[in-house]
């Protein structure tokens, strides 16, 4: 019973921390390290460097850098594209520490469940960000940052003491992300569709001018002519 609780434990912070890295990366690096740092959590030997003062502070620094970032509607989904080259390679760095040294095997394992997880993360955020931008009010995007937040830092701190119950819930999200992403998707492409049309409309492109019919003039042209 130990033995599948280690393994639960091991398995929760090994996808808890790629899944909160794609949502928010500094985040989930902060709250990691404090934890380690003030004994509530003991990391993995790979993941001990978090603890490390200048880490947590580098951490600390951005999170707030993002925090602000994060809630400013259009400078947010700029961000998010910027951060598709940061969290997903994290979050399967980080996956892959939490695993530890046990076999190479086990190791690119983590690392390819980590970053699958990561990048469903990010890009479920990413998306539907751009879709709460296309509301003129700045409240939802204040709120879905703030829950963003919250859930990583809850999420972190669910997957070290309750494994079972963080790894049962990380499963019902991922089943969700089959459903959610597609359509997601599709809503996307019609927003793009629509503001495409809205730019032609605008813009109307230029007609041709007829040109003057090459060759001779007949008898009837030149009667017409001034």
């Amino acid at each position: 019973m130990e033995q599948l609780q280690e393994i639960a434990a091991i398995l929760a912070l090994t996808m808890g921390v790629a899944w909160a890295s794609g949502i928010n990366l500094y985040a989930a690096i902060a709250t990691l390290g404090l934890l380690g740092a003030s004994g509530n959590m003991t990391l993995p030997p790979d993941l001990l460097i978090l603890q490390e003062p200048l880490v947590i502070f580098a951490a600390c620094v951005m999170f707030v850098v993002e925090f602000f970032a994060d809630k400013i509607p259009g400078f947010d989904s700029g961000w998010d594209t910027i951060h598709t080259f940061i969290r997903i390679p994290a979050g399967a760095m980080m996956a892959a520490a939490a695993v530890g040294e046990v076999n190479p095997a086990m190791t690119l394992a983590a690392t390819i469940l980590g970053g699958g997880i990561a990048a469903g993360t990010h890009f479920t955020k990413a998306g539907s960000r751009l879709l709460i931008n296309t509301s003129p009010e700045p409240v939802t995007n204040v709120v879905a940052s703030l829950s963003e937040d919250v859930m990583v830092i809850g999420g972190l701190y669910l997957a070290w003491n309750h494994p079972l119950v963080f790894l049962s819930l990380l499963l019902i999200f991922l089943a969700s992300l089959v459903w959610i992403l597609p359509r997601l998707w599709r809503a996307l492409k019609t927003i793009g569709k629509g503001i495409a049309r809205f730019i032609g409309g605008r813009h109307p492109r230029p007609q041709p001018v007829p040109s003057a019919p090459e060759g001779p003039l007949l008898e009837d042209d030149e009667e017409t002519l001034p």
